[in-house]
């Protein structure tokens, strides 16, 4: 039995939505569909999720929001001619948009994720009538009524424990289920959405409720690079990846795969494949517990840029008990989560996503530092990207850090941090975000190109 989810690019259009039937159909255990809300067409084209982003931001504004209610309807009406529904499936989209437009916006986060959760709800209805039209037994299946329950404000959205045992009975539904991605609800019935591209955790989630043999995870690529292909020149593809190695590099810039999407079928077990939607056929990537060993200790190198480090010193901070806490606990109050904090005896950075910051609260979170930690230097820095190299053989590879450095040393560039995780999958450098391509192109070429094309 398996569970296959499809992201945004393999149903984004009627074309790409007969391929997912194809596949389906080619495989009598893929028996549970995770879909996305329809994803780009072209490169200048627009995803359904930031199209009903716009809708939400106009109703919040009190504007007109006709025209925006159009375009996404009239996007679906575009998939559903192409498919040859009845379009009576477009009337229930928009009365679905109304209802949800006339919801209460006495929470604005909540009444946002209740629109762009349309996106992955509604296309699951079409794409289940679509397979039911083309004579496959499939059912849409709400979350809300399958039991798919997760935690409430102010912490990000994750599902309960009571929800892999809810969407357990689906094992016994005989026909195909069209599950959407991306969401959830509180007890109290409040929709709330996972982190962006959260469909991948739907698929994981359902995947270990169902104790699936295999999680699918199809995009509009063969497998997964080593290497970011739009900057490396063809890198290598991987044939076979831990769940460690994975986990690492989707938090540093990997977007196949979510990065939290791993946990759920990592504690059951279940490998994942990610497979191409518009190449089926091709092996893909696996996703296991373990892997064959192989000569190379780096399984591949990612880059993500916006972060910022908040810098602090002051003379003998080692001896000073409990300032690392405090510190911590006034990014806390302000609601920012950080990513690594590398330290010497007097001074201590901190490194965070730039997307929590304000400029306001770095002036409160200054203040704060300077007025009850009594430091002698604050300040924030930001346009910072973090490169990582992930491998499982990189803890038994002796001068690898040293490799990595000296090649990072020939772009030129200056190196703001290190950090080796306890585990040792892991190696990150802080550098400026103008000089993450050059770098990223000479560490791949350190450790994956052939030594007479260094």
């Amino acid at each position: 039995m398996k569970v296959s989810k499809f992201g945004g690019t393999s149903v984004a259009s009627a074309e790409q939505i007969k391929k997912v039937a194809a596949i389906v159909q080619a495989d009598s255990s893929r028996k549970f569909i995770v879909v996305s809300a329809p994803g780009k067409r072209f490169d200048a084209d627009k995803k359904v999720t930031d199209l009903l982003i716009e809708l939400a931001n106009a109703a919040i504004h009190k504007e007109d929001v006709e025209e925006k209610l159009h375009n996404v309807v009239n996007r679906y009406k575009e998939i559903a001619v192409g498919l040859g529904l009845d379009l009576t499936i477009c009337e229930v989209i928009k009365q679905d948009l109304n209802s949800r437009l006339c919801e209460s916006q006495s929470n604005l986060e909540l009444f946002v994720d209740n629109i762009k959760a349309s996106g992955e709800d509604n296309n699951a209805k079409l794409i289940s009538a679509y397979f039911t039209s083309i004579g496959m037994p499939a059912v849409y299946v709400n979350p809300k009524i399958a039991g798919l329950i997760v935690n409430d404000l102010p912490d990000r959205a994750q599902a309960l424990p009571v929800a892999y045992e809810n969407l357990s009975k689906l094992q016994n539904v005989s026909e195909i289920i069209v599950f959407p991605g991306f969401f959830g609800y509180t007890k109290e019935g409040r929709l709330r959405t996972f982190d962006r591209g959260g469909s991948d955790i739907t698929g994981s989630i359902l995947a270990a409720s169902v104790q699936a043999d295999l999680y699918e995870n199809f995009t509009d690529v063969d497998s997964v690079f080593c290497a970011n292909p739009r900057v490396v020149n063809s890198p290598m593809e991987i044939e076979e990846i831990t769940y460690r190695e994975m986990r690492e590099l989707s938090y540093a810039g990997f977007s196949v795969f979510h990065d939290e999407a791993l946990m759920p079928v990592y504690k059951r077990g279940i490998p994942v494949c990610i497979k191409n939607t518009n190449n089926p056929s091709a092996p893909g990537t696996r996703i296991v517990a373990e892997r064959k060993a192989n000569h190379r200790p780096v399984t591949g190198i990612t880059a993500d840029s916006g972060f910022s480090i908040l810098y602090v010193s002051k003379y003998l901070m080692n001896r000073e008990i409990g300032f690392g806490r405090k510190l911590l606990q006034i990014l806390e109050e302000e609601y920012i989560s950080y990513e690594h904090t590398p330290s010497g005896l007097d001074d201590i950075s901190v490194i965070m996503r730039s997307h929590q910051l304000t400029p306001e609260k770095e002036v409160r979170i200054m203040k704060r530092v300077v007025n009850e930690l009594h430091a002698e230097d604050v300040h924030f820095r930001h346009e910072f990207s973090m490169i990582v190299i992930v491998g499982e053989g990189m803890n038994n590879s002796t001068g690898l850090a040293a490799r990595a450095a000296t090649a990072i040393s020939r772009t030129g560039a200056n190196i703001e941090m290190i950090n080796q995780g306890s585990s040792e999958v892991s190696l990150a450098f802080g550098v400026h975000k103008s000089n993450e391509n050059k770098i990223l192109q000479a560490l791949y070429s350190e450790f994956f190109a052939p030594v007479s094309a260094r």
